[in-house]
């Protein structure tokens, strides 16, 4: 998935040799969208914003600030990611943070159920009234981390707080019936879950049998109200039908991959050398096709995958 940029916001600022002048703010138009890979987005352009607006925006974008709530705010971007977030017609959708209720409508057009929570009183009535002539949503004043998630099969979709992105993803993987999970979360979150800069991180490559873990593509900061200070990002979770491991193996493999995590000794050969004999550390790097002198977040979780089952194939001695 591809995402074409423009120029956004721009500050020109020019100095004379003996005074400086100040920075004059231009207006622009946010003309990054977000879109999938192979199509143009021809959707309609964010509103103008000077740069005032951008960075005060009045007590009440100050106070969802606070919150750190950015809400997407272009109806052609919201309408993409209710495409990406509802899988089937008949599918039920639990939202996290659904603001004013933008997203949730899209969603609602889409899903058989949505479930959506605001913790904000204040937004939950707007949300209220804007999904009241909708048939197949109920919304929940409250805080969405203190819910049950629903007993069967769904979907998780979210605008959701970047402060609260890691709480939000940890409460999606503890829950059974979790399919598949389509959050808007900062850029740099997405790259790291997502190997996006060749390196894994521990909570990924720890779920990975589980778990697919995808970045759909990237939101320009200018798309959110207010404007946050970075650029957001689709990130999906996927439940695999049928997990890369028994579950008899999950104990050996969470094991390794936190022993190969501690960092100690600077490589992982010479982390899992702590607990592993040297040759079988050894032919199992090779097997996974791992370097023996790579660092512990340059293995990819598919090859953690052939390690560990090199490793633990029979009991190992010292």
């Amino acid at each position: 998935m591809t995402i074409s940029d423009g120029p956004g916001i721009r500050l020109f600022s020019g100095f004379s040799r003996a005074v400086a002048r100040a920075v004059t703010p231009l207006r622009a138009c946010p003309r990054c969208l977000w879109c999938p890979s192979g199509r143009p987005f021809r959707g309609r352009k964010p509103r103008t914003a000077t740069l005032n607006q951008h960075h005060h925006g009045g007590p009440r974008a100050n106070a969802r600030r606070a919150l750190s709530q950015n809400f997407l705010s272009d109806s052609a971007a919201i309408a993409r990611y209710a495409r990406a977030a509802v899988p089937a017609s008949g599918a039920l959708i639990v939202e996290a943070g659904a603001g004013d209720g933008r997203v949730t409508a899209a969603l609602a057009a889409r899903a058989g159920r949505v479930v959506a929570y605001e913790i904000d009183p204040r937004l939950a009535a707007r949300l209220r009234a804007r999904c009241a002539r909708l048939g197949n949503v109920r919304c929940v004043t409250g805080d969405f981390l203190a819910a049950r998630p629903p007993s069967g099969p769904f979907h998780l979709a979210g605008n959701i707080p970047f402060a609260a992105t890691s709480r939000i993803v940890g409460w999606a993987l503890a829950a059974p019936g979790l399919a598949s999970a389509t959050l808007i979360t900062q850029l740099e979150y997405a790259r790291k879950r997502t190997g996006g800069y060749g390196r894994w991180s521990r909570l990924t490559v720890r779920t990975w049998p589980e778990f697919g873990w995808e970045m759909g593509g990237r939101v320009p900061r200018g798309l959110f109200r207010p404007v946050p200070r970075v650029d957001g990002a689709v990130l999906r979770l996927v439940r695999r039908p049928r997990p890369l491991l028994p579950p008899a193996a999950m104990g050996d493999y969470l094991r390794c991959v936190d022993l190969g995590f501690t960092g100690k000794g600077g490589s992982l050969r010479a982390s899992l050398c702590e607990r592993y004999p040297r040759r079988r550390v050894d032919a199992a790097l090779a097997a996974a096709g791992i370097a023996p002198g790579a660092l512990v977040a340059d293995a990819h979780p598919d090859q953690w995958i052939v390690l560990v089952r090199a490793l633990t194939a029979h009991p190992h001695r010292r």
